[in-house]
């Protein structure tokens, strides 16, 4: 019985830990982008480690490729068990707190191809850590299944793969794309309400934390607030910081959302949206962007504008209107830039800078700056 228990348990946490990993591998600057915000403020409060998310990231989903790897193979037991017991116990607590306080709304676990709310997140690490439990209650159970050179060209085989497919998507973007923004979005579409779309709408509730007279607390829903008239005691103060809003009910969410482009107090998202062609170019923190590719993309965009080969191009950022208008100086830009969402931006476009091509409001490539080249000598090129 020992043994069946440990088997089982160490190809469902293998198997979870190399496919966890492979999936964040496929795009690592998500996974850094989710670690930035648990490093915030508002989190765990570690600001000083957020210029080394990516760096994090990467390291994590290579190491956990591995474990799972070894954990497979029966190779390095001991390392293995404990790095899997130490990673678990710190990603539990992890998304325990980011539940209870309700801080972050995804885990960022299986990156945007699962989407897990916090709480099933939790419940996922709590039977990783008691299968993880078993492991080491059965780890005199844990034997190599192929001979040592097998192993050894296996190990060697997933570190290379790790390490090769990690440097292909940095440099060129993700190849499985779970995004919204994904090829073949329709973009006004996916930014259409429920109501719009004629579908029931998600239910929130508001909830207020009441400080009694005694300096106990007690936390009521928005509903009750009003039908229990608790706005008539007035020896119960309403604490600020324990206002919060909580969804009750599911209900269609549009998958796109925080999406506007606003050029000097207009409104031209349709515009730059459902034309013919569009390109963007998107650049979510100019501080942070490649300078000298930048620049070489406003340089051939301006040109494809030049010779009519693009009807419509914008630019995008949520940097200040002072870098935009110092980018404007060197370049030149024939094309006006919106400033938005930071957010959203890095959402649609994991390299800063990259391009994106709409057609009828219908994304049709992204392209990483190192694929995004435009011009060839006096030629158009389209990458394909």
């Amino acid at each position: 019985m020992k043994n069946i228990l440990t088997q089982v348990s160490r190809v469902l946490v293998g198997g979870l830990f190399i496919f966890s990993g492979v999936i964040k591998m496929n795009d690592p600057v998500g996974f850094g982008f989710k670690l930035e915000e648990y490093f915030g403020e508002d989190v765990l409060n570690l600001p000083f480690l957020q210029p080394w998310a990516l760096h994090l990231a990467v390291f994590l989903v290579v190491l956990e490729v591995m474990l799972g790897v070894f954990l497979l193979l029966g190779c390095f037991k001991r390392f293995t068990l404990w790095s899997l017991a130490g990673m678990m116990g710190f990603f539990t607590f992890l998304t325990f707190y980011s539940a209870y306080f309700n801080k972050v709304t995804d885990c960022g676990c299986f990156g945007d191809a699962i989407p897990l709310t916090p709480w099933e997140s939790f419940s996922k690490d709590v039977v990783l850590s008691v299968l993880i439990a078993l492991l080491i209650w059965g780890r005199d159970q844990l034997k190599p299944w192929l001979p040592i050179r097998w192993n050894q060209a296996n190990m060697a085989g997933a570190l290379v793969f790790s390490v090769l497919f990690t440097n292909h998507v940095l440099s060129h973007g993700p190849i499985w794309d779970f995004r919204a923004y994904k090829r073949g979005t329709d973009v006004l579409m996916a930014m259409k309400s429920a109501e719009e779309l004629g579908l029931e709408p998600p239910k929130y509730e508001t909830y207020f934390t009441l400080q009694a007279p005694d300096g106990s607390r007690v936390e009521v829903s928005g509903t009750a607030y009003i039908d229990e008239k608790w706005y008539e005691k007035s020896d119960y103060t309403i604490m600020e910081d324990g206002t919060y809003s909580k969804k009750i009910a599911e209900g269609y969410e549009p998958p796109i959302h925080d999406f506007s482009i606003v050029i000097q107090g207009e409104d031209r998202t349709e515009e730059f949206v459902s034309g013919p062609q569009v390109l963007w170019l998107l650049a979510y923190d100019l501080s942070k962007a490649n300078r000298a590719e930048v620049v070489r993309l406003v340089h051939e965009l301006n040109v494809l504008i030049q010779k009519g080969k693009v009807q419509k191009v914008v630019g995008m950022t949520s940097s200040s209107d002072e870098e935009i208008q110092e980018l404007l100086s060197e370049t030149g830009a024939l094309f006006p830039w919106a400033v938005m969402d930071g957010t959203a931006l890095k959402t649609v476009q994991r390299s800063n800078p990259g391009v994106t091509l709409l057609e009828h409001g219908i994304i049709q490539k992204h392209w990483h700056y190192n694929d995004a080249i435009f011009l060839d000598g006096s030629n158009i090129v389209w990458p394909e």
